[in-house]
């Protein structure tokens, strides 16, 4: 199913023209409304196609941090109807606004989402994303309101209360992290597979296949992977579809491009690289050539319902939060996918990162019964080329989520 069909599946050379179009007026708004973006990009010819946005140069968010709170709006405040800002942050967090017509972007992208991953008019939303500052819970509730779908507006934490929620409204979908949905699984114990729900839509968080597949047997579900950051717009900027095969970019709205970690070259579609997203109709806060800081790849290639927008992979990491270690590089998502091959080990994990005399040290926090901590760290050996020490710990010992993003990482150095 589809929300906006003719746009979903608009031609390629007519959606190229749209994005030139819309490239060109967001450039034109920066020029004329943001003093610190006309300084960055003065001298810079206007694009003649989508590929000179190459031209320009990257932004990043400590560029946003630099410009704290509203130095890169491009609307007046009275025109301001929602304020977010980034959490997990240290210092300063990056601020966002939206008009009244980003707001109506937003919701009709996340109501593609939802549409697209199989959820229906008339079905009940359990939004466990937190509501705040944070965009996912807001995001996601408009959304599907936008589909026609009732939400129940629970936000995250108080476990035991979205369990009562899941057992007495009896919802159709869950949207929340897919380590919460863990946790809502691992509470559930053998209910977990008898719930009302049929459809979960996470993400805020990078995951594997190895972690959808534990979420759908435990769940008995289809989980299906959603994408998007605030300095963007929020989540929203793409989902998988009930197909699962990449996540749908809103390319109207979002021009995509994967250039490479160091040295910012664009690379070609299929190869592996750091997502860099360009708002085209974002009034209150338009970024040009944003650096996301995550890894994936896109495919422009129609999809099996005919979609046209370009597809992304999976993340499978993030530029910025990349483990070396004894020049090794280590994602936590590459130890996730290792460790939940091995029978008896909970999808529960923490890296623990040390520094003993000039060697840096990776400990592995597992939980789980019936597997010997030795086959673990030969395990993991295997797959990041890496030694690394295994700690069995007590089930319950490792950090859950709690709603929230989850950080994984404890690094002592």
């Amino acid at each position: 199913m589809m929300f906006q069909p003719d746009i979903e599946t608009m031609p390629r050379p007519q959606l190229e023209a749209l994005q030139l179009s819309r490239l060109r007026a967001t450039i034109d708004r920066l020029r004329s409304r943001v003093p610190a973006m006309a300084d960055r990009i003065a001298g810079i010819a206007d694009p003649e196609s989508v590929d000179d946005l190459a031209n320009f140069p990257l932004l990043r968010k400590a560029d946003l941090r630099d410009h704290y709170p509203f130095g890169l709006f491009a609307e007046p405040r009275d025109n301001i109807r929602r304020i977010h800002a980034s959490s997990g942050t240290t210092g300063k967090p990056t601020v966002v606004g939206y008009t009244e017509a980003d707001l109506g972007v937003w919701a009709d992208c996340v109501a593609r989402n939802l549409i697209g991953a199989g959820c229906e008019p008339g079905w009940i939303l359990h939004n466990a994303y937190g509501y705040g500052l944070f965009t996912g819970g807001l995001g996601l509730h408009a959304g599907a309101e936008r589909a026609g779908i009732s939400v129940v507006p629970v936000s995250g934490g108080n476990t035991d209360r979205q369990l009562m929620l899941i057992e007495d409204f009896q919802p159709d979908a869950i949207c929340c992290t897919p380590s919460y949905a863990l946790t809502l699984a691992e509470r559930l114990g053998d209910a977990a597979r008898n719930t009302s729900l049929r459809i979960g839509i996470l993400g805020a968080e990078p995951w594997t296949q190895a972690m959808r597949a534990e979420i759908e047997e435990r769940l008995d579900i289809v989980a299906v992977n959603i994408y998007g950051l605030s300095e963007v717009i929020g989540p929203g900027v793409s989902c998988e579809s009930a197909r699962r095969d990449g996540l749908v970019l809103a390319e109207d709205h979002f021009l995509p491009e994967i250039v490479h970690p160091d040295t910012g070259e664009v690379l070609p579609d299929g190869e592996v690289g750091v997502l860099v997203l360009t708002s085209l109709t974002k009034e209150a806060f338009p970024v040009l050539r944003y650096w996301t800081g995550d890894l994936c790849s896109l495919t422009r290639e129609p999809d099996a319902d005919g979609r046209t927008h370009a597809r992304m992979s999976a993340v499978v990491g993030r530029a910025d939060d990349m483990l070396i270690i004894r020049g090794v590089n280590v994602y936590p998502s590459q130890v996730e996918d290792a460790l939940l091959d091995v029978p008896g080990v909970a999808p529960h994990f923490q890296l623990v990162v040390s520094r003993a005399g000039t060697l840096d040290e990776l400990e592995v926090r597992v939980e789980g019964d019936g597997f010997v901590a030795a086959d673990v760290a030969a395990k993991l050996k295997s797959s990041l080329g890496l030694t690394v020490s295994v700690r069995h710990e007590p089930f319950g010992a490792v950090p859950r989520s709690e709603g929230g993003k989850l950080n994984r990482v404890h690094d002592t150095r």
